[in-house]
C-alpha cells in the first residue's frame, strides 16, 4: 500500500518541487491538481475521477516520448528516402525507354552497340543510386531546405459534432471514427512546404506508424497503477465543516468524494479499468487558518506520512539566488545580456537581496521563495531601463543644415526635464578584445533601490 503523505508549510518553500523532483527520480507519471476545483456530485465543476483520467493522458504521452527515441534513427531514414523520392524526377521505365528509341513511322531501328550491352544495363540504376546519394549528401548538409517539394499530407477538417448531456465531458467517451468509418476516412490534400518543414512531417508520420500505440497505451496504464504519484494541492481551502446550512457546495462532501480515490477504487477510462490502489498520493497546503485535524477523520487516516516544512531562512535564500542550473540571478543576467548588457552580482549584493526578502516575509505575508521576484524585479528596475541606451552605439543628429554630429541615443529621447535617476553602477575593463562596459550590482546599489520601500511598511506592502 502507498504511504501517502501531507506536507505543511507556507506558499513558496518548494512543497510542488519536492512532489516534482520525487516523480522525475523515479520516471513516474505526475499530475498536479488544486483540491479547490473539485465540486461534490451534482454541482457544476470537476470530477474527481478526471484525476485518474488526467495521469493516465500524461503516461501515454510519457510512454509514447520513450518509444518515439527508440526508432527516431529508423523513422529518420525512412523520412530521408520519403523527401528523396519527391526530390528525384521519375525516371524514364524501359518500356518508355524502347518507345523513345523506336518512334512509330520511322524506318530506323536504333541497334544496340557491340560491347556495350552489360553497361546499359547497369548504367540506369548506378546512375540512379549516384543521383540519390548526391542528393542525401547535400540534404544532410542543408543545401536543399529552402527548395519546395509537394507532399499529400492528412486533411485535418474533419466535420465535428456537439452532442449535449448531463453527464460531464470526461464520462463520454464516444469515438466516432470507430462508429461511421466511412464518414472519417483518411482523407489527404497537397500542400507545397519546403524540405526541412517536409523531412519534420514525414520523420513525424514514420513514428507514428513504427510505434504501436495498443502496446504504449497498456504500459501507460500499467505505469499509471504501479508507480503514478498525484500532487494534491491547497488540500487546506477544502478542510474544515459547514455549521449553517444552504445552497454553497459543501466543502466536506469535496472530501468524501476525494476519499475513495485516495483509499484505492477502479476508474472506468477510455483506455480501460485503471485501479488506483498503489497511486501515491501527496497532499500539501498552508494551513493558516485551518489545521489538518479539520479533515474528515477518513481522509486522515489515508496520510500516515504527516511533513512539516519549515520557513525560508536567509542562507536558504542565498541558496536559491546561486545554485539552481537557472536560478533567478542566472536568467536576469543572460536576459540582458540579449540587448549586449554584461551584468554581474556581487556576493554581497547577493546576500544583501536574501536579507532585505526575509525581512519582508517576516512583516508582512510569507510568501517564501517568491519573495525574491520582487525583490530582484526592483533591483533590477533602474537597469532595465537605462543600461540598454547605454551601450548602445551613438547616432547622428540630422538638422535641416544636416547632419551636425553625433550624440548618444538617450540623449535625443525627449526633451522634458526628468527626475534624476540613480547612477547605475558601471565599470570598464580592459579584455583581449578592447575596453566592455560591466554592470556591478553591489550592496550599496540593492540598499539604494529597495531600502526606502522595505522601511515603509505601508509602501512596501504595495510594491514588494
Amino acid at each position: 500500500m502507498p504511504k501517502n503523505i501531507i506536507m505543511i508549510g507556507p506558499t513558496g518553500v518548494g512543497k510542488t518541487e519536492i512532489a516534482r523532483r520525487l516523480a522525475k527520480l523515479t520516471n513516474s507519471p505526475f499530475l498536479k491538481v488544486e483540491a479547490s476545483k473539485f465540486t461534490e456530485v451534482g454541482y457544476v465543476g470537476r470530477d474527481v475521477e478526471s484525476i485518474v483520467r488526467d495521469l493516465v493522458e500524461i503516461a501515454i504521452d510519457m510512454v509514447r516520448e520513450e518509444k518515439m527515441e527508440e526508432v527516431e534513427d529508423k523513422a529518420e531514414l525512412a523520412a530521408e528516402d520519403r523527401l528523396i523520392d519527391l526530390l528525384l524526377p521519375p525516371t524514364p521505365t524501359a518500356a518508355t525507354a524502347a518507345a523513345a528509341t523506336h518512334e512509330p513511322g520511322s524506318n530506323v531501328i536504333q541497334l544496340p552497340v557491340a560491347g556495350a550491352a552489360d553497361d546499359s544495363e547497369e548504367k540506369p540504376g548506378d546512375r540512379e543510386h549516384r543521383t540519390r546519394e548526391k542528393l542525401r549528401q547535400q540534404f544532410r548538409e542543408g543545401k536543399l531546405d529552402e527548395r519546395t517539394v509537394e507532399l499529400d499530407v492528412r486533411d485535418r477538417n474533419q466535420p465535428s459534432f456537439e452532442v449535449i448531456s448531463n453527464q460531464g465531458s470526461e464520462e463520454m467517451d464516444i469515438n466516432l471514427k470507430d462508429m461511421l468509418p466511412g464518414l472519417f476516412g483518411q482523407r489527404t490534400k497537397k500542400r507545397k512546404m519546403k524540405v526541412a518543414e517536409a523531412f519534420d512531417y514525414l520523420v513525424q508520420e514514420e513514428e507514428s506508424r513504427l510505434i504501436d500505440m495498443d502496446q504504449v497505451n497498456r504500459l501507460a496504464v500499467e505505469r499509471v497503477e504501479d508507480s503514478g504519484i498525484v500532487f494534491l494541492d491547497e488540500i487546506d481551502k477544502i478542510a474544515g465543516r459547514e455549521g449553517g446550512h444552504g445552497p454553497d457546495v459543501s466543502r466536506e462532501g469535496v472530501q468524501r468524494d476525494i476519499l475513495p480515490i485516495v483509499e484505492g477504487t477502479t476508474v472506468s477510462t477510455k483506455y480501460g479499468m485503471v485501479s488506483t490502489d498503489h497511486i501515491l498520493f501527496i497532499a500539501a497546503g498552508a494551513f493558516h487558518v485551518s489545521k489538518p485535524s479539520d479533515l474528515i477523520p477518513e481522509l486522515q487516516g489515508r496520510f500516515p506520512i504527516r511533513v512539516e516544512l519549515n520557513s525560508l531562512t536567509v542562507n536558504d535564500f542565498i541558496r536559491i539566488l546561486t545554485e539552481p542550473k537557472s536560478s533567478l540571478v542566472k536568467q536576469s543576467t543572460a536576459l540582458l545580456e540579449t540587448e549586449g548588457l554584461k551584468l554581474e552580482f556581487t556576493k554581497e549584493a547577493i546576500a544583501e537581496m536574501a536579507q532585505f526578502a526575509f525581512r519582508v516575509n517576516e512583516t508582512t505575508e510569507n510568501i517564501g521563495a517568491r519573495r525574491l521576484h520582487t525583490i530582484l524585479e526592483r533591483v533590477l528596475d533602474e537597469i532595465s531601463f537605462q543600461a540598454p541606451d547605454l551601450f548602445k552605439s551613438p547616432r547622428a543628429e540630422i538638422t535641416e543644415e544636416g547632419v551636425v554630429g553625433e550624440v548618444p541615443v538617450s540623449a535625443s529621447l525627449t526633451s522634458e526635464p526628468q527626475m534624476p535617476s540613480p547612477p547605475l553602477p558601471v565599470i570598464e575593463r580592459q579584455t583581449a578584445t578592447g575596453v566592455e562596459k560591466v554592470i556591478v550590482v553591489d550592496p550599496e546599489y540593492v540598499r539604494q533601490q529597495v531600502a526606502s520601500i522595505v522601511k515603509d511598511q505601508d509602501l512596501s506592502r504595495y510594491i514588494l
